[in-house]
């Protein structure tokens, strides 16, 4: 067990002996009170130093101090495999995660800011006349039964049923089957039946039925039971049928089927929309009447924080506010309305100073990159005043613009300057050229890393040859300038006229096709509601009704990536495009998102790239396995036959101990190799299927040499820089940008026709430098080929070396939504009024 020595007198965090993953008996010092850059290539061992054995180590002494029991309650990790870290403070992270799975988690539940904002509207709102009290500030939340709208129940979201989509056709009858929402086969017959008798006429025309009928019929919430007699049937007995309006029906199948084709097909007679009772806010109508500065709670939590902060800023500055609160009129004016609106406005600069302005306190989390995410947390600990903590941050400057990097340097000065320290795992040079210290991890990934090159004073590491971060943190003529590229002709242009969606309000737009386009733009520009919404909802429906939508689902994937983007969620608008050009010269769309591969461990890289399959068919192949009889299916640890049954193929089992917290162990049967001893005695070139799984992409891509299709897979993964993972790697344990660069090596194995446009929002992010140079070589080719490469990307690495650049603006939020430039990137570079313009020729000019 790791050695939990008192601080050290120097000021230093001594790390010795570690050897988490891929890092090779690391001995390291890294000073407190400072801000503490690691680098290295992706995989070369920096996170497995900074969160894998320093942050982990921190929290398992933090749990050592929790009594067992509720230890127990506690999710835990494992004990770092290091010798000794002596001076270690407390230390929290702050790591690169997507937003809670849930439409009722926002900007405001997560930074607290909504708490106070209700209890402004409680204690110093305006409420109209006839409110004999004030309203709990529970009243003003769509999350408590106190507050939630009693029509959508808080989500702002209305799934409703009308007579037009139960009764498509009202020309049929009932035992024609107008009602056609109600189910098919027996069951329709058993309905029909009870409606007769309960006296209906089932063989008239709908519309010619009394509307008080029709009415009953669909919506009635009553389920009479009567005897039904079955007809034409002599032997069956009569029995008891319970009715079932259409309403009724369709929404109990939803809710309690099982069945995921019962419930895909009632949802065809639903329309969903902005819940007419409370106009989307989730809130009840008495809350809605009450008003802060003339707006009801609903309008501040739409509005972006830089202008919610204008509207508090007034209230905040008061010096002669009243001390006492009137009940039911204006309390605008109170001690207490100065005291709430200061500690709100003190709050949201923070998130403004973060590049976070343009985000609204409404915004639902799920709409959100992890990038933000981990901002909204920083903001939170930049206010909770604590001292001498380290803070352990994950890529920090992740999805924002050079222009927002720069205050995000000031705020991790101004957590050292309170007497904490930071240590970022980081790429963005910009970033690390702000830090106190670097320890630079490497020199490549996986088994080529896992040693310390560096650690001291920035400038130091100018001396270190061996360091692959070097050349692209100094400018001393080293490294070279953004490779030079011949603008590429256009084949034809994508033009959208008229684009709305988010802050994008009758923007026109044109891409050229047949050409690599970034689009840039400060965070919360509009970008992705440009690419990721308007290009791709436009370019999929052309698709869908030309029948030539993508034949995979892996192909076209809809869930968003980084940025400003909304996914499919209950709340995501739509765009609207008045007029689009240039649709007919594109034949498939493939959008490489951000999201998880899988979701659970079976998932990994060689089951999702499809090369699995033609290493299970090899082992297959082997004498000894044709002699045994084995299929390719026994050599998959997902079903019974060749996996351990003890584990079930996960390779661990799950230990409760009472009293102490529960652990996750090495099977004891197959010892983590997830196969049963039969399957592991067939062995393929001197391995067994377990060997082969725990091959890196390096080394795999030598042994599967003779394995055509499985070596296409390799060489592809290895081209993208994903050459340090492991086959067997499972999906849970890989970043968004290691997925995203999955699923586009599984793009790039696969034969292409046709003219395809390629989506990808900040392919770059997790990639060192290095790795960039790379992936960029990949995407060029895809454009070589005849294709269209859009990306959204805030790396000027990235779009130097583009034939268009889109660059949107000025600001993020109600400032931003427009095309401030759009051209080559030696255009974008020289034009005014352009954030992106000057980082741009900064390059350019390198």
């Amino acid at each position: 067990m790791p050695e939990t020595s008192r601080a050290t007198p120097d000021g230093f965090v001594r790390v010795r002996g570690a050897r988490e993953n891929n890092l090779r008996n690391v001995d390291v010092d890294v000073p407190r009170d400072a801000i503490v850059a690691f680098t290295g290539v992706s995989g070369s061992g920096k996170s497995s130093l900074a969160f894998g054995t320093i942050f982990t180590e921190a929290q398992r002494r933090y749990l050592e101090s929790v009594a067992p029991y509720a230890r127990r309650l506690i999710q835990q990790g494992h004990n770092p495999h290091v010798d000794s870290i002596t001076g270690l403070p407390p230390a929290v992270a702050l790591q690169q995660r997507r937003g809670a799975p849930s439409s009722r988690s926002s900007v405001g539940t997560v930074t607290t800011l909504s708490n106070s904002l209700r209890m402004l509207f409680s204690r110093a709102g305006t409420f109209p006349p006839g409110f004999t009290e004030r309203l709990d500030s529970d009243a003003f939340s769509p999350n408590t039964a106190a507050g939630a709208c009693p029509e959508c129940h808080g989500v702002g979201v209305a799934h409703t049923v009308t007579e037009e989509t139960l009764v498509p056709d009202p020309s049929l009858s009932i035992r024609d089957g107008a009602i056609a929402a109600w189910p098919g086969a027996w069951q329709a017959k058993n309905l029909r039946d009870i409606t007769i008798a309960l006296g209906y006429d089932v063989d008239r025309p709908w519309r010619e039925l009394s509307a008080a009928d029709r009415e009953w019929l669909l919506f009635t919430d009553e389920q009479p039971v009567m005897e039904i007699t079955p007809q034409r049937d002599r032997v069956a007995k009569p029995y008891k049928g319970m009715f079932w309006s259409a309403k009724k029906y369709v929404f109990h199948t939803l809710s309690d089927s099982k069945s995921a084709t019962m419930r895909e097909r009632v949802l065809q007679f639903v329309r969903t929309g902005v819940c007419p009772l409370c106009g989307g806010s989730g809130l009840r109508r008495e809350a809605l009447a009450v008003t802060f500065a003339g707006r009801t709670i609903a309008e501040l939590n739409a509005l972006p924080m830089s202008e919610l902060a204008k509207v508090l800023r007034p209230t905040a500055s008061l010096t002669d506010a009243a001390p006492a609160l009137p009940t039911s009129a204006s309390g605008e004016r109170t001690d207490v309305a100065v005291a709430i609106a200061a500690d709100l406005l003190a709050r949201i600069e923070v998130l403004t100073d973060l590049g976070l302005g343009y985000l609204g306190l409404g915004r639902v989390t799920t709409t959100l990159s992890p990038g933000e995410m981990q901002r909204l947390r920083l903001a939170r600990q930049l206010r909770s005043g604590l001292f001498g903590v380290v803070y352990v941050l994950d890529e920090p400057s992740a999805g924002l613009h050079p222009a927002d990097a720069e205050p995000l340097l000031d705020v991790l000065q101004r957590l050292t300057a309170s007497g904490n320290s930071v240590f970022v795992v980081e790429h963005n040079m910009d970033v690390v050229r702000g830090a106190d210290w670097i320890v630079d991890v490497g020199p490549g990934a996986g088994e080529g890393g896992g040693e310390v090159l560096y650690s001291g004073a920035v400038d130091g590491l100018a001396a270190v040859a061996a360091s692959v971060t070097r050349p692209f943190l100094f400018t001393d003529g080293d490294r070279d300038a953004a490779e030079t590229r011949t603008v590429r002709a256009p084949s034809g242009w994508l033009s959208l006229e008229g684009v709305s969606l988010h802050n994008l309000d009758d923007v026109d737009a044109a891409f050229p096709l047949g050409a690599f386009v970034a689009v840039t733009g400060v965070s919360g520009s509009g970008k992705s509601s440009l690419v990721g919404g308007a290009v791709r909802d436009v370019v999929a429906a052309h698709l869908r009704a030309g029948d030539a939508a993508d034949e995979s689902d892996d192909e076209t994937t809809d869930a968003a990536g980084p940025g400003d983007a909304m996914p499919p969620d209950s709340r995501a608008a739509v765009a609207t495009v008045r007029k689009v050009a240039g649709l007919e010269q594109i034949d498939r769309l493939v959008r490489v998102d951000q999201k998880p591969i899988g979701r659970t461990p079976r998932s990994n890289l060689a089951t999702y790239t499809g090369l699995f399959d033609a290493v299970r068919a090899v082992f297959a192949g082997t004498d000894l396995a044709r002699e045994r009889g084995y299929t390719a299916g026994r050599f998959s640890f997902n079903v019974a036959g060749g996996r351990c049954e003890t584990c079930l193929g996960e390779g661990y089992v799950s230990v409760e101990l009472l009293f102490l917290p529960g652990s996750y162990g090495r099977c004891p049967t197959c010892h983590g190799a997830r196969y049963n001893d039969e399957t592991l005695e067939v062995e393929y070139r001197g391995k067994s299927i377990a060997d082969v799984l725990a091959l890196t992409v390096e080394e795999a891509a030598d042994f599967l040499e003779p394995v055509p299709t499985a070596s296409r897979s390799l060489r592809t993964l290895r081209e993208v820089g994903l050459g340090y993972l492991r086959l067997g790697q499972p999906a849970t344990e890989l970043s968004g940008g290691e997925a995203q660069r999955i699923k586009l090596a599984t793009e790039l194995q696969r034969a292409r026709r046709g003219h395809t446009l390629y989506l990808l929002d900040e392919p770059t992010t997790g990639l060192h430098p290095a790795d960039v140079r790379l992936l960029l070589t990949q995407l060029h080719a895809l454009v070589d080929a005849g294709n269209t490469v859009i990306v959204v990307e805030h790396d000027m690495d990235v779009v130097a070396s583009a034939d268009w650049v889109i660059d949107l603006g000025p600001s993020g939020g109600d400032a931003g939504g427009r095309i401030v430039a759009s051209g080559t990137p030696d255009a974008v570079a020289h034009a005014a009024g352009s954030r992106t313009a000057p980082y741009l020729a900064r390059l350019l000019a390198r």
